[in-house]
């Protein structure tokens, strides 16, 4: 399973292993509450600024962000939170307040989406119709 939270929330015995993804450490945490930073898979600074900035909307975040964990600096730490999902819970956490505008949203059905072995090809397109 893997869960995502608010960094700032209270921790809970549900939270399995603790995944920090941000690339700056979130000011007034301590690190006895995070097992794994993972720096990489926060977005990088520069995109990260232009949404909030008001220069990115939410899809080309979106777009953006996903395309950088296809980033090689991404794929150990992709494996490590795959790993420790294959052992129990995983809660992927970061400090944005809005969860359905927020990286840990985005990773967390990435991992979900990228585990199903059943999963859509949405880059495979259906034959076309010959017109005669």
């Amino acid at each position: 399973m893997i869960a995502a939270k608010r960094i700032y929330d209270p921790p809970s015995e549900s939270d399995g292993t603790r995944v920090l993804i941000m690339r700056l450490w979130p000011r007034g945490i301590r690190k006895s509450r995070v097992d794994l930073w993972l720096k990489e898979l926060g977005p990088v600074l520069p995109l990260l600024r232009a949404f909030r900035g008001g220069e990115v909307d939410w899809a080309e975040y979106t777009r953006r962000y996903l395309a950088g964990l296809a980033r090689p600096e991404a794929q150990a730490p992709l494996a490590q939170v795959r790993a420790a999902a294959q052992e129990g819970t995983v809660t992927l956490f970061c400090g944005c307040a809005d969860e359905t505008h927020c990286h840990r949203s985005l990773l967390r059905s990435y991992l979900l989406d990228s585990a199903s072995p059943t999963r859509p090809h949405s880059s495979v397109s259906a034959p076309r119709r010959r017109s005669i």
